[in-house]
């Protein structure tokens, strides 16, 4: 066995799906471990180390969500929910029980490897201590709190900088609106999500070559939002589609980002 060699452990109860995930792993150099019960899976991860999990919703002794929340109550382990599931509100349940990421089925080994790549990336950066994220032109000095394009110095606001350094601390991740506000507005602005809609937009204006198609500064339509892990990683996004009332909050601007801020 190479140890080098990323290791993953499938939960799931359909063995041609664990077969299917075996086969594309092993090919893309994986070391893969097999779990069709969350019991099995749990006992498994208290046994042996892994780099990643790929857990299915529904399991035949328990639900794929109270998987997810066992394993962050002792572990930061990158974890990836597969399911037929596909409401909004699932998607932001799970994300906020701490799964790194959601994908539907039926999807394609490609966009599966795509995530678990960027979720690997993403894992190893924190344990390392990087402080600093690139996308393409744009770079996040966390440590020095200083952002550039194209090797220029980019002047954000207070509230611009910490929306930023939140989504650059999860890059390549989907960040829930809720996470987004309580960490930048505080817990009472948990459902203010025209202040996100404002400061996207300013900040999409100052780091994108075309805001209104970006590339670096991703929706998750109806959950949240997603810095690039880079710009040729090919990762699936959901299409940007203007929100119901996004009209009026264009025209409210000015009104509203003195207070927000």
């Amino acid at each position: 066995m190479n140890k080098t060699a990323p290791v993953v452990l499938v939960i799931d109860d359909e063995v041609q799906i664990r077969r299917f995930l075996r086969t594309g792993f092993e090919l893309n150099g994986f070391v893969v471990y097999e779990a069709g019960t969350g019991n099995e899976a749990i006992r498994m991860l208290t046994q042996r180390p892994v780099d990643l999990v790929i857990v299915d919703l529904g399991l035949p002794d328990t639900d794929g969500a109270d998987v997810v929340e066992s394993i962050r109550a002792w572990s930061t382990v990158p974890v990836i929910v597969l399911s037929v599931r596909s409401s909004e509100t699932e998607k932001v349940h799970l994300l906020e029980l701490g799964a790194d990421d959601y994908v539907v089925k039926p999807f394609g080994m490609a966009e599966l490897l795509a995530r678990v790549r960027v979720a690997l990336r993403r894992q190893s950066r924190a344990q390392s201590g990087e402080p600093i994220v690139r996308i393409g032109p744009l770079s996040i000095d966390l440590a020095a709190r200083a952002v550039s394009l194209h090797d220029k110095r980019l002047t954000l606001t207070p509230k611009e900088y910490r929306l930023l350094q939140v989504l650059a601390q999860h890059a390549g991740n989907v960040v829930t609106h809720q996470h987004l506000l309580k960490d930048v507005w505080g817990s009472i602005h948990v459902h203010d999500t025209h202040y996100l809609r404002i400061f996207v937009r300013k900040l999409r204006q100052k780091i994108e070559a075309d805001p209104n198609s970006p590339k670096i500064l991703v929706t998750e339509l109806g959950v949240g939002y997603r810095l690039a892990q880079s710009l040729d990683a090919d990762l699936p996004a959901w299409p940007e589609t203007g929100a119901p009332g996004d009209a009026a909050a264009d025209k409210a601007d000015t009104r509203t980002e003195a207070k927000t801020e």
